[in-house]
């Protein structure tokens, strides 16, 4: 693991990384924020999965998350939304799909299945690399996303039971099986015309099966969102959680879009859901 740079904040430290990645099949870079009461114990986590175009610094620069993070006694690791310099065509031709879209799935299809792992890395390789080398207490993790990768901390928690102890969302697309980013694009070409395939990463269609979130999940939409009624529908994930009896708190904020000023006026509560699950 090599360092690039390290920063003094709020009494912790933001740091941001890169190693050599054996499910992307190649650099990764990531972001670390470890807060001032990591020097006393390890202390828990929480996973920041940003969404479509987004690098591991749009989180820690924009979202204001690290005072809160400071107060509470959180780590934040906010990874790359996809390997980057594939070198695949087509790669970086869409802000779509390809590279800063990987939607936290491994994809099957070729050529996107030798490089496009981001859940195997997420879930698997960047939690060992944190174990190893950062004061964390990987018994309490949580994750969260924005937009893609709402998607991406819904699904994954619902995925991976067990793994998370908590989970939240900020404008995250909730049925990628039904709108144009998963119908279109994204899983079409991932993961090919399996459409059986596509049902095992869509939250609504996880819950529906009878897979369940860890605890109460928090949610937050703008009302201004241009992104809500075509690609987001939070209204499918109210629907599948009430039908399946999860406890799910879908809060709607007339006049905020889709923007990290959005994000940044509903990161503390998100903070502070996740620090009350991971207490203790």
């Amino acid at each position: 693991m090599d360092t690039l740079s390290e920063q003094a904040c709020f009494g912790g430290t933001q740091g941001f990384y890169r190693h050599d990645s054996r499910a992307c099949a190649g650099p990764m870079t990531f972001a670390v924020y470890t807060p001032p009461q990591a020097a006393q114990a390890k202390v828990p986590v929480l996973f920041y999965l940003a969404g479509l175009t987004c690098t591991p610094e749009t989180f820690p620069t924009k979202a204001g998350a690290q005072r809160v993070a400071a107060e509470l006694g959180l780590m934040l690791v906010a990874p790359d939304t996809s390997p980057r310099d594939t070198g695949i065509e087509g790669a970086t031709d869409d802000w779509e799909f390809g590279e800063g879209a990987g939607f936290y799935v491994d994809a099957t299809q070729a050529p996107w299945a030798d490089r496009f792992q981001m859940e195997t890395y997420v879930v698997e390789e960047l939690p060992a690399l944190i174990a190893q080398r950062f004061p964390a207490d990987m018994a309490r993790v949580g994750i969260m996303g924005h937009s893609m990768g709402g998607h991406g901390a819904l699904t994954l928690a619902l995925r991976h039971p067990g793994r998370y102890r908590s989970v939240s969302a900020l404008a995250p697309i909730c049925a990628p099986t039904r709108v144009p980013w998963g119908e279109r694009r994204i899983f079409n070409l991932y993961f090919g015309s399996d459409r059986a395939e596509w049902k095992r990463h869509d939250a609504c269609e996880l819950i529906g099966a009878g897979a369940r979130l860890p605890g109460p999940v928090l949610v937050d939409q703008g009302g201004a969102d241009p992104y809500l009624t075509e690609q987001l529908r939070p209204d499918l994930l109210e629907q599948a959680c009430h039908a399946a009896g999860l406890p799910l708190e879908l809060r709607m904020h007339p006049g905020y879009d889709h923007s990290y000023w959005f994000v940044q006026s509903f990161i503390e509560d998100h903070l502070r859901h996740h620090g009350h699950a991971l207490a203790g």
